[in-house]
């Protein structure tokens, strides 16, 4: 009686066989192609326009700082290159983080920069197209203004001018990524006829942005007037019992309105970017 074939492991490949099985059918065919992006890489190394070493770094997408890892592969992957978060980083960490990524080709937007820091980081940055949008905080390096990749219009509605810089940033950072942008402020609950008013604005938006402190309504109640993505920003605005935003926090997250997306208090950014890849065209692949 023939003695059974014995398998080691988990392989279930008798031992010796491994390296003479022929791959499977269509193996060959199955390796990707070549992107343009790498394409482009080794024509620029064979024609000498760039250093060998300069292409394996943007292949492994990420810079090595002596404080930082820049994520330069981020706007391939997901549409919308690294943002800064420029509070709490000093304005040589944010120039040089910024001129890393623009040196990659990448359109550079830091948040929450001072007035006072944006100056010390142009000086920095003296030669290149640095531009500071006060009322939102940001900083922005681009050679020009983005391409639109929108579908439709992304409506920024603020409850009350307290909340203006909340709503800056929102509005600012929707454009920086393509979209057409239109901005209504200080429509709160308080003079709901305000809103009203508006209503036809509010209707022919693709997604809105809705940005309130105090109890946080705003967002309830645009979201019952719009067959659209409502994403509620609770701003830190209020007295003591507003608990710095949380009272407008829970009151969004308890909105009786379906459709109420909430992001983090005074989150302008991260309402902008939800907003952009929803509105962005299904063609704009990372």
């Amino acid at each position: 009686m023939p003695r059974p074939v014995q398998f080691h492991g988990n392989s279930g490949i008798p031992p010796g066989m491994a390296c003479h099985m022929p791959p499977p059918p269509g193996a060959a065919d199955a390796a990707p192609e070549p992107t343009p992006e790498l394409l482009q890489l080794l024509d620029a190394v064979a024609q000498g326009t760039m250093r060998p070493e300069d292409a394996a770094t943007r292949l492994r997408g990420f810079a090595e700082l002596d404080f930082a890892h820049v994520d330069t592969d981020r706007a391939r992957r997901l549409g919308f290159p690294e943002a800064i978060f420029g509070q709490g980083k000093t304005p040589a960490d944010i120039a040089e983080i910024a001129r890393t990524l623009y040196s990659h080709g990448q359109r550079v937007l830091a948040t929450r920069v001072s007035a006072e820091a944006a100056e010390d980081v142009r000086q920095r940055l003296y030669g290149l197209p640095v531009r500071y949008e006060a009322a939102a905080r940001i900083l922005l390096l681009e050679d020009a203004p983005a391409e639109p990749v929108g579908l439709g219009t992304v409506a920024v509605v603020s409850a009350g001018t307290s909340d203006r810089s909340v709503a800056e940033e929102a509005a600012v950072v929707a454009r920086a990524y393509g979209n057409a942008v239109v901005q209504i402020s200080d429509v709160g609950v308080a003079g709901i006829h305000r809103l009203l008013a508006r209503l036809e604005i509010l209707r022919q938006a693709s997604v809105l942005i809705v940005v309130a402190g105090m109890e946080g309504a705003l967002p309830s109640v645009v979201a019952g007037l719009v067959a659209r993505p409502v994403i509620a920003v609770p701003t830190s605005v209020g007295y003591g019992a507003a608990f710095g935003g949380v009272a407008a926090l829970l009151g969004m997250l308890n909105s009786c309105s379906a459709g109420v997306t909430v992001v983090n208090i005074d989150n302008g950014f991260g309402a902008a970017h939800a907003a952009s890849l929803i509105n962005r065209r299904v063609e704009t692949k990372a």
